[in-house]
Formats: C-alpha cells, sequence, structure tokens
C-alpha cells in the first residue's frame, strides 16, 4: 500500500481504529476521522504508536451534519490530490428516535445518508486515483429487513433496531448501485460483515438501552470477537491484490458471501439512491 492514501470513517475507536492500524502497518498513507477532538487526537497517538508509522492524520467531521461533511470533503481535497481507498464505516445505534442537525432520524441519516453524501464529494478525487477502491461497513442485521420509503425518517413507527437494520440494508444496496454506476472507471465498491464485535457499540444509548448494551459486551466478551479480527475484512477489501476487480460484492470472514434477497433488488437500489440525492440536496423539516 505504500504511496496509496486511505480515508477510513470514525476511527477513534473500534473497528475503524483497528482498520486505520491495519493499512497503516501496510505503509499507506492513512487519514482517519472523528467528531471529537480529544478522543480523535488520542486515537491518532495509538495508531501511529501501534502501527509504527508516522503518516496517519486526522481530520473532524460530525456525520450527522450534511454542512460539516461538506466542509470536511472541501478541506480533504485541499489537502489530498489523491484517495485511493475510501471506507465508510463511521455509525451509530439509537435506542429512541433522535434527529440529525438536518432534521433527518439519526440512525439513517448518520448510517447511510453519511456515507452516501461523503462518497458523492469525494467522488471526483477517487475517480481520478483508479485503481481505487470504495469500502462500505454494513453489518448482518440487514437480513429481513427492508427500506420503508413511505416512512424513511420513523416519524409514525420507531423501533431501534428496525431503523439500524435499515440502514445496514441501505450500505448494501448503495453498494451496489453504486458499483453499477462506476462500471469501467477502475473504480471498485464493496461492502462487509464484520461479524458480532466487542466495541463501544449501543452504549451511547442512555437507560435502559445503554445498559443492556453494557451487559451483552461484558457477558458475551469471551464469544464476540475483538475490533482487531472484526477489522481484518474491510483491511483485505482495502488492500488485498485477490479482490483487486471484485465490485459490487458483499463479505464476511474474509469470504464473499450472499446478502439478503432484498438487498439485490436494482430498482429499491436505483429508488434509494434517487430519494437519497434529493433528500441531501434539500432536508426535510425537523419533525
Amino acid at each position: 500500500m505504500t504511496g496509496k492514501t486511505c480515508l477510513v470513517t470514525g476511527a477513534n475507536q473500534g473497528i475503524g481504529k483497528e482498520t486505520a492500524i491495519g493499512l497503516a502497518r501496510l505503509s499507506a498513507t492513512v487519514v482517519i476521522t472523528a467528531r471529537d477532538r480529544a478522543k480523535g487526537e488520542r486515537a491518532l497517538v495509538d495508531i501511529k504508536r501501534r502501527s509504527a508509522s508516522d503518516a496517519v492524520e486526522l481530520m473532524l467531521v460530525d456525520f450527522a451534519s450534511l454542512d460539516s461533511i461538506r466542509q470536511f470533503a472541501g478541506d480533504f481535497q485541499r489537502r489530498h490530490q489523491r484517495l485511493h481507498v475510501l471506507v465508510n464505516n463511521a455509525g451509530a445505534y439509537n435506542a429512541a428516535r433522535t434527529l440529525t442537525q438536518d432534521g433527518f432520524e439519526a440512525t439513517f441519516g448518520v448510517n447511510h445518508l453519511g456515507y452516501f453524501l461523503t462518497t458523492k464529494l469525494l467522488l471526483d478525487t477517487i475517480r481520478a486515483s483508479a485503481p481505487a477502491r470504495i469500502v462500505n461497513v454494513s453489518a448482518g442485521a440487514h437480513t429481513g429487513a427492508s427500506i420503508n420509503f413511505d416512512d424513511l425518517q420513523g416519524q409514525r413507527s420507531y423501533r431501534g433496531w428496525g431503523a439500524y437494520a435499515q440502514s445496514k440494508l441501505a450500505n448494501i444496496l448503495f453498494t451496489y448501485e453504486l458499483a453499477r454506476r462506476l462500471e469501467g472507471t477502475g473504480v471498485t465498491a464493496n461492502c462487509l460483515h464484520p461479524g458480532v464485535v466487542v466495541t463501544g457499540f449501543g452504549q451511547n444509548n442512555t437507560g435502559v438501552a445503554g445498559r443492556l448494551f453494557s451487559l451483552f459486551h461484558a457477558v458475551g466478551r469471551p464469544f464476540l470477537l475483538t475490533p482487531e479480527k472484526g477489522a481484518r475484512t474491510s483491511v483485505y477489501l482495502a488492500s488485498s491484490p485477490a479482490v483487486e476487480a471484485v465490485t459490487g460484492k458483499y463479505f464476511a470472514n474474509g469470504r464473499e458471501q450472499k446478502s439478503s434477497a432484498m438487498s439485490y433488488d436494482a430498482d429499491i437500489a436505483r429508488r434509494l439512491w434517487e430519494v437519497s440525492e434529493a433528500l441531501v440536496a434539500s432536508p426535510p423539516p425537523r419533525s
């Protein structure tokens, strides 16, 4: 990966941090993002130490804000002329319905629209860097989910797990549609399930939900993957020569696998893309 520039979003902890370490160890120049400067700077020091690489840079962005994403993308392009690997990793689980700064339901807004807008804004730089790769971190939770176009923002009915599962299905539909649109450009797009990993996932929630996530991680720790193991498929898709020409696929445990039947519906993927374009151009009123 010498000479390659990689961007890993949400890399101040967990799978994203371990992905950044893995790519830095392969001699890539790695840009990580965090929302909080103090947490990001602590992660930056640790990534440099563990990877034995100084070619790691921190940039701040809040994926719950379209303006922040646009500012970040512009700053990135002023600093870097090339982007060979984009790993969309930042995400969240919200037990209760909350809104982003732009009025989107937060799980859909951060987990899907965050991926969508970041990729859209950086796509010219990625194309100019071909051969290049886009890697989207999804989850096995997408199985059984559907895209509720009549209530994407969860205004009529909201369940934390249902919103999360919908967002992870959206990640896969986005990946497959992106791969179709990038055919022949030298840019690949793949997605993955990292496995069930011991991270801080879900512990941003308060009350019963937060306590349940803490209990799950404490009791399940012996049976769950470490963040380092959870990052292996992301690092593999970002760097391995074996998947250099592979695009529009879903991976788990370092191997190509089938995603849910609905994820292959090209009409749904195209409609989601069009709706997403409209949403990032004109956010809904807060409600």
